[in-house]
């Protein structure tokens, strides 16, 4: 590789080049830097976005209509939709270009990134993050990652722009305590020194800057400005972080939840996650939140009206047995009756001239297109809410997918964020339009 040329010959060592990467790291507070409670406009109605997955996927044939179109017939698993039927779309016939992996494909769920599952494999920026780093500084919170049974370190739907994992969250109570409970007077001031520290460390960075901006390339200094703009990024957010631990969180009638105690209660503690999302987005706490719905680390899960015998993961490889499939199908029809709740309890709450599902745009569906086969193409999704017309099923070609990113760059369109890329979409997705 050739060596980019410097004006003076002489060689940057790493450590100076660190401490002269600070360029302009001290800023003054920008009115875009101001906390949204600070600032005199009037608010727009938040925008919001929720992906959830579940990582063993769905019965194809029990979810996929078999028309498109608006005149479609429910499946028998978006029947336990019905009541919400000109709220959501189902797709299907779509897929991430590139990735495959089997279980490992959870981890690009939101990311795209290709070949999760080969050597060498670097994630990328997932969905949330990506719009926390656009809308993030407007709430106290610029994203949640929450799990049901999630492996922690090992399975997560949010990945930094480094491709860095980012924890699931799985206990209720925890989410709860971070949104609604307030520190004491010591906690805060421990919070904002550490945040100040972070502050003064970028600080520290800012001494040689510009003569070490004069000393480089053309393409070096494209390279620095790259990595300054993210700095002062991080810079935005510590500031931003430091304002909100001065304002009182907000209240709420609801009690601290309890958390089951063994892992089998999935259903329990799912329903315990969409309470907490609701209770989030309806206090403005953040507007950006995944939630990984587990089933490889499972065990016989709890399901009303059905004696559940075996594993998530294993009754995900059923061969075709027909108790299985039944296990299956009792745990699928459960899934998506806690997601018809979900639906309904956003419609219920009121926001303006709309409702809090109207400002909320929800993404449920899984990185198998069949967990029983390990395909991760004819993924099924379902996206609900939000400013899009609903009330269809977009079927595409199930033998040459249509590439589910494009899903991604609508979604991130609806919310009012201007962007026509995103990973590997080609577009916006068709069929899909804003109302």
């Amino acid at each position: 590789m050739k060596v980019p040329h410097i004006a003076d010959r002489r060689t940057l060592s790493r450590r100076t080049f660190l401490r002269g990467a600070g360029v302009a790291m001290s800023l003054p507070i920008l009115d875009s830097m101001t906390p949204v409670f600070a600032r005199a406009k009037k608010p727009k109605t938040p925008q919001r976005m929720l992906a959830i997955c579940n990582n063993l996927g769905l019965l194809p044939d029990r979810f996929f209509p078999v028309e498109g179109g608006t005149n479609f017939t429910l499946s028998p698993y978006l029947n336990e939709l019905k009541d919400h039927r000109k709220n959501f779309t189902v797709l299907s016939g779509v897929s991430h270009p590139g990735v495959d992996g089997s279980h490992s494909s959870d981890v690009s769920f939101l990311t795209c990134a290709p070949h999760p599952g080969g050597g060498g494999f670097r994630n990328s920026i997932s969905l949330d993050q990506f719009i926390a780093g656009k809308i993030g500084h407007m709430t106290r919170f610029p994203s949640l990652t929450l799990g049901v049974n999630a492996s922690i370190g090992r399975r997560s739907l949010s990945w930094t722009d480094a491709g860095v994992l980012i924890p699931c969250e799985n206990r209720a109570s925890s989410i709860y305590k971070k949104l609604f409970l307030q520190g004491s007077k010591e906690e805060i001031e421990r919070q904002i020194s550490k945040l100040q520290l972070g502050e003064s460390i970028m600080d520290t960075l800012a001494q040689k800057s510009k003569s070490l901006a004069r000393r480089l390339s053309a393409s070096d200094r494209d390279r620095l400005d790259q990595y300054t703009t993210a700095v002062r990024e991080a810079e935005k957010r510590l500031v931003m972080a430091r304002a909100w631990e001065h304002k009182a969180k907000p209240t709420t009638p609801i009690g601290i939840p309890s958390d089951p105690s063994n892992r089998n209660a999935f259903m329990q503690m799912t329903n315990l996650m969409y309470q907490m999302i609701t209770l989030a987005f309806q206090t403005d706490s953040t507007r950006s939140i995944t939630l990984l719905l587990d089933g490889n680390n499972s065990p016989a899960i709890k399901v009303a009206g059905t004696k559940i015998t075996d594993g998530y993961h294993n009754l995900s490889h059923h061969g075709m047995n027909q108790d299985k499939l039944e296990q299956l199908n009792a745990i699928d029809r459960s899934q998506m009756k806690l997601f018809g709740e979900l639906i309904q309890n956003l419609k219920n709450i009121d926001e303006g001239k709309s409702n809090l599902l109207d400002n909320s745009v929800l993404m449920y569906g899984s990185n198998f297109g069949d967990a029983n086969k390990h395909t991760t193409t004819n993924m099924p999704i379902l996206v609900a809410g939000g400013k899009l017309k609903h009330g269809q099923h977009l079927a595409f070609d199930r033998s040459n997918n249509y590439p589910l990113p494009n899903l991604f760059v609508s979604m991130i369109q609806s919310m009012g964020i201007e962007v026509d890329k995103f990973a590997t979409s080609t577009g916006t997705m068709h069929g899909l339009n804003i109302a």
